[in-house]
C-alpha cells in the first residue's frame, strides 16, 4: 500500500483507539470474521494453519496497542486511558471471542511490561492485583473505619482477580523479573486462599496451585526458597493474608475476604490459631509435593534441616528468661518467639518426612546436602540426654546411606565424589568426637572410601549399607549395631573366629544346626537393637519365604516366631517389615500358620501389665487381611474362624481393637461376597448391636462402615444374599442417620443408604438393552 494510505489508516486507528470503548472497538475490527477454533473445526491442514494465522493476528494487535500513537500528548496519558480497557478485555464472557480478546489483552500487557515497566506496573499490574494486595499483611487497611464481619474483597471481584493472574502469569509465561516481584507480593495471600480451597470445595483450588506452582518453577532457586521460608511462616519474605483479614466460603463456590471478628475467648482463639498453621503445613507440604522432579521440594527440606540445626544451636546458646530472675519482658517475648520458630521448624521437618516420598533428592548434590546437615547436627549436638535414641538412628540412617552410595548403590563418577568430598571434615570431627566408639570407626572409614574414590574399603561399609538397603552383607567383620557377621567369602575359618563379635545381649532364637551361616545370621540380625538392621534382616527372610528357599522353609516355625515377636516392636519400619513376612508366610502355608495367628490374636489381655496386648493384635488383624487378599477365593475355607475371630474383636474392651476389629469383617465380609451364607445373621446382629449401643463414636462409625463394604461388595447380589437381614439393616441406617450425634458416622450411614437405593434400582429397574433376534420362518 501507498504511504499515504498507510499514514491515513494509522490516524484513523489512533484516533479510534483513544475514545471511550476503543480498544474493545479495534480489536473486533480487526478480528472481524476469523475464528480461533479452525484448527478444531476442519481436520486437514488448512484449519490448522489459518488458526496459526489468527494467532499472529492477535500478537499483531497486541504489539500495535502497546506502540504509543503520535496523536497522543504523552506515554502517561495514553497508558491511563488504555490500560484499564486492556484489563477488560480479559473478562469478555462471548465465548467464540474470549480466547481471541485474552491473548490480545496478555500479548500487549507483556509487551508493555518489558517495553514500560514503571507504567505498566503503574497502570497495569498494581489494578490487576489490587484484590489480593488490599488483604495483604503489607496493606496499610483502615479497619476501625470497617465493622467486625465486613466485606473486604467480595466473591466476585476475588474470583475475577485469581483467574486474571492465572491468564496473564500464567498462560502469558514470561518470567521477567517485573512480572515475578509483583507476583511475590502476593504469593502469601494466594497460598492463603489455596490452602483455605483446598480444606473447603471451592473451584479455587486449583488456579491457586497452578499461579503457586509457576511462581517456584520460574523464579530462582534462592528466591523460591525464600518464599517458601515465608510461607511456611519463617521469615518475612512473603507479606501473608492480613490477621485480621478472614477467608469465608461463597455461595457461588469460590471465597470471599471479610474483616475478622474479634475472639473473646483466648482458649479459642488459640485452637484456631494452631488449626490455621497445621493446615498450611500441610498445604505447604501437598505443594511441594508437585516439585520434586525439579529438586526444589529436596532443597527446601535440606534448608529446613539446616534451620533446625541453627534454631538447636541458638536455644542452648540463649538463657532461659522464665529460670533467670533477672530476665526482662522483652527477654521473654524473645525467647517465646524462638520456642515457637523451633516448633515450627520441627512440624515442617516431620511434615516434610510423612507427606514427600524418598524420590526427594534427585542428584547427588543434594545427597550431600542432606548428609552435611545431619553430620554437622551430630558434631554440634551428640546424641545425649532424653532424644538420644532418635538422634542416634538418625545419624546410623544418615551414615548408612553413604556406605550405600559408596557401595555401589549409585554409580558414581568422579565428578560426584568431588561433591562428596565436601563431607570428609565432618566424618574426622565425627570419628573424634562422638561419643560411640563404633560410630567413631564408621565415620573413619567413610571418610578413607571417600578419599580414595570407593578404591579401599573397609569392611564396616557393607554392614552399615545392609542396615539401609536390606541388601545381604558380604564379608562385614563389624557392624555399628553389634551384629554377628557374615561367613567370609573364601571360607578362611581363622579368619572367621578371628572376625567374629558376640551378638547383642537381646534374646535371639537358636537355629537348627542344619541351617546355613547366612541364614542363622539373619535370624540373629532379626534381634539386633539397631532397628534398621532389625528390618533389613526381616525384609531379607521375607524374600527367602517369596522365592521358596528350602534352608528357610526347613525352618518355617522358627521364622514364624522370629515375625510373630517382632510385631511387637514399637518402631514402625520393623513391625511392617514383620507383618509382611508373617504374612507372606501364612500365604504359603495357610493351613499351618492361620491357626496359630486366630489363636494369638483371640487371646485376651492378661491383666494390666499385658499393656500391648491390644496392640499386638491390631497388628495381627492387619496380618489376617493380608493373607486373606493375598489367598483370593481360596480363603472361603477358612472364612467361618476368621469372621469369629473378628466379631470376638469387636467385643473387647479396647475400644480402637473393636473398630480395627469390624474394619477388618468389613473387608472380609465385602470380599466373600455371596459366599457368606448362614453366618451373615451373626455379622448383621453383631454390627446392629454395635451401632446403637456403643459408647465410642469412633467404633459406631465402623459398624456402619461395615454394613457400607458389605452392600459395595454384594451389589446386584444384594437381594438374594441379604434377603432375610435386608430390612433389618434398613432400619438401622435409617436409625442412625437420624438418631446419630457423630458426623462421619451419619455420613456412612447415607453413603450406604445411596448404596442400598442403587442396588435396589437395578434390581426393579434392569437397564433395557435393544436385542436383534433373527427368526427362521417354516
Amino acid at each position: 500500500s501507498p504511504a499515504w494510505l498507510r499514514r491515513l489508516c494509522g490516524h484513523l486507528l489512533s484516533e479510534r483507539l483513544l475514545r471511550p470503548s476503543g480498544v474493545q472497538a479495534v480489536v473486533r475490527g480487526v478480528l472481524e470474521g476469523t475464528d480461533g477454533e479452525w484448527g478444531a473445526l476442519d481436520p486437514s491442514g488448512a484449519g490448522a494453519e489459518a488458526a496459526a494465522l489468527d494467532w499472529r493476528k492477535c500478537d499483531a494487535i497486541g504489539k500495535i496497542l502497546a506502540a504509543c500513537p503520535q496523536q497522543c500528548l504523552s506515554l502517561e496519558d495514553y497508558y491511563r486511558q488504555v490500560c484499564p480497557q486492556i484489563l477488560d478485555l480479559l473478562h469478555i464472557q462471548d465465548k467464540v471471542a474470549a480466547r481471541q480478546f485474552q491473548r490480545v489483552a496478555t500479548t500487549t500487557l507483556l509487551t508493555m511490561a518489558r517495553e514500560q515497566p514503571q507504567l505498566a506496573e503503574r497502570h497495569l499490574l498494581q489494578p490487576l492485583l489490587a484484590p489480593l494486595r488490599r488483604c495483604s499483611e503489607a496493606a496499610e487497611l483502615a479497619l476501625e473505619d470497617l465493622t467486625a464481619g465486613a466485606v473486604l474483597v467480595p466473591e466476585a471481584e476475588l474470583g475475577t482477580c485469581v483467574e486474571d493472574v492465572l491468564k496473564v502469569y500464567v498462560v502469558g509465561n514470561d518470567s521477567s523479573s517485573l512480572l515475578l516481584g509483583s507476583l511475590q507480593s502476593v504469593l502469601g495471600v494466594v497460598f492463603s486462599l489455596y490452602s483455605f480451597a483446598k480444606q473447603n470445595v471451592s473451584y479455587l483450588r486449583s488456579p491457586c496451585q497452578d499461579i503457586l506452582l509457576w511462581f517456584l518453577e520460574k523464579a530462582e532457586r534462592e528466591q523460591s526458597l525464600a518464599v517458601l521460608e515465608g510461607l511456611a511462616g519463617l521469615s518475612s519474605h512473603v507479606p501473608t493474608l492480613h490477621p485480621q483479614c478472614q477467608l469465608r466460603v461463597g455461595s457461588e463456590g469460590g471465597a470471599a475476604i471479610i474483616v475478622e471478628e474479634t475472639i473473646s475467648d483466648e482458649d479459642e482463639a488459640l485452637y484456631q490459631k494452631i488449626c490455621l498453621e497445621q493446615c498450611h503445613v500441610e498445604s505447604l507440604v501437598e505443594l511441594l509435593s508437585h516439585c520434586q522432579k525439579s529438586g526444589l521440594a529436596g532443597d527446601f527440606f535440606i534448608h529446613c534441616l539446616k534451620e533446625l540445626t541453627q534454631v538447636a544451636a541458638e536455644d542452648e546458646a540463649a538463657p532461659n528468661p522464665a529460670v533467670e530472675p533477672g530476665g526482662s519482658l522483652l527477654e521473654l517475648e524473645q525467647d517465646q518467639a524462638r520456642q515457637g520458630r523451633k516448633l515450627l521448624v520441627l512440624q515442617l521437618v516431620a511434615a516434610l518426612c510423612q507427606g514427600v516420598s524418598d524420590t526427594v533428592f534427585t542428584d547427588i548434590v543434594q545427597v550431600q546436602q542432606f548428609l552435611a546437615a545431619v553430620l554437622q547436627r551430630a558434631c554440634a549436638h551428640p546424641a545425649r540426654g532424653p532424644g538420644a535414641a532418635a538422634e542416634a538412628q538418625t545419624l546410623a540412617m544418615a551414615m548408612g546411606l553413604v556406605a550405600a552410595v559408596l557401595g555401589g548403590a549409585v554409580q558414581l563418577k568422579s565428578s560426584d565424589f568431588a561433591v562428596l568430598k565436601q563431607l570428609v571434615p565432618l566424618l574426622e570431627e565425627l570419628s573424634h568426637t562422638y561419643p560411640e566408639p563404633l560410630t567413631q570407626e564408621l565415620a573413619s572409614d567413610l571418610r578413607i572410601a571417600i578419599l580414595t574414590h570407593g578404591a579401599c574399603s573397609p569392611s564396616t561399609l557393607g554392614t552399615a549399607a545392609h542396615g539401609v538397603l536390606g541388601r545381604q552383607p558380604g564379608t562385614a567383620a563389624r557392624s555399628p549395631a553389634g551384629r554377628a557377621p557374615s561367613p567370609p567369602a573364601h571360607g578362611d575359618s581363622s579368619t572367621e573366629q578371628s572376625g567374629c563379635r558376640e551378638p547383642s545381649a537381646s534374646p535371639a532364637p537358636h537355629a537348627d544346626s542344619l541351617a546355613p551361616g547366612g541364614l542363622q545370621e539373619l535370624l540373629v540380625s532379626a534381634y539386633d537393637p539397631q532397628p534398621p538392621s532389625r528390618a533389613a534382616a526381616l525384609r531379607h527372610l521375607a524374600s527367602l519365604v517369596i522365592r521358596r528357599d528350602p534352608d528357610a522353609m526347613r525352618l518355617q516355625e522358627k521364622l514364624l516366631q522370629v515375625f510373630l515377636e517382632n510385631v511387637q516392636h514399637e518402631d514402625a519400619f520393623v513391625y511392617l517389615s514383620a507383618i509382611q513376612g508373617v504374612a507372606l508366610l501364612s500365604s504359603e502355608y495357610p493351613e499351618r500358620i492361620l491357626p496359630v495367628l486366630l489363636a494369638q490374636y483371640e487371646r485376651p489381655a492378661q491383666g494390666k501389665e499385658d499393656t500391648m496386648a491390644a496392640v499386638t493384635r491390631m497388628k495381627l488383624g492387619e496380618v489376617l487381611m493380608r493373607v486373606t487378599r493375598a489367598l483370593g477365593d481360596m480363603v472361603f475355607q477358612h472364612r467361618v474362624p476368621l469372621i469369629r475371630a473378628f466379631l470376638r474383636g469387636a467385643r473387647d474392651p479396647d475400644g480402637a481393637l473393636r473398630a480395627s476389629s469390624l474394619s477388618n469383617l468389613g473387608e472380609l465380609c465385602q470380599h466373600l461376597g455371596f459366599q457368606l451364607g448362614s453366618i451373615i445373621q451373626e455379622v448383621t446382629c453383631c454390627v446392629t448391636a454395635i451401632a446403637r449401643t456403643d459408647p465410642e463414636a469412633e467404633v459406631r462409625r465402623a459398624a456402619v462402615h461395615v454394613v457400607v463394604l458389605l452392600l459395595r461388595g454384594l451389589s446386584e447380589k444384594v437381594t438374594e444374599v441379604l434377603r432375610d437381614v435386608l430390612l433389618d439393616l434398613y432400619r438401622l441406617l435409617k436409625h442412625v442417620a437420624t438418631a446419630e450425634r457423630d458426623a462421619a458416622t451419619v455420613l456412612h450411614a447415607q453413603l450406604a443408604l445411596e448404596e442400598l437405593d442403587s442396588a435396589m434400582r437395578r434390581v426393579l429397574f434392569p437397564p433395557q438393552t435393544l436385542e436383534k433376534k433373527i427368526v427362521v420362518l417354516p
